[in-house]
């Protein structure tokens, strides 16, 4: 296949296309639901099949995934970050009973007597 150019060329066409979606559904799933860092480094994987600034790329990319895990195995973070998620749980579920207790079972945009905001 690396003897004939066009499909030489075609398939560095197929791997970039592949490989770049995939790349950008990681990005994606940065900001949305999902293992964005997995998909961010599986298609800088695919791209580094055929292209060496992408092994650059690739290379950089686990080397800062490895730093993000040390840093949340970090007992004191991880001690840290389990202390602020329970007290925003108990805020939470302080808010929803304060609510409850206030109007019952009913939606927000089912309320009849808004006296209590006023």
């Amino acid at each position: 296949m690396r003897r004939n150019p066009i499909l030489n060329t075609a398939w560095r066409a197929g791997v970039f296309a592949v490989g770049a979606t995939v790349l950008a559904g990681g990005l994606v799933m940065m900001v949305t639901p999902g293992p964005g860092i997995v998909g961010i480094v599986l298609g800088l994987a695919i791209l580094a099949t055929e292209f060496a600034w992408a092994q650059t790329a690739l290379h950089r990319a686990k080397a800062a995934a490895e730093r993000a895990k040390e840093k949340a195995l970090d007992p004191r973070k991880r001690r840290r970050n389990t202390v602020l998620g329970a007290t925003g749980g108990v805020l939470a579920g302080a808010l929803v009973v304060g609510y409850l207790a206030a109007y019952g079972f009913a939606m927000p945009w089912n309320v009849e007597d808004l006296t209590f905001w006023n």
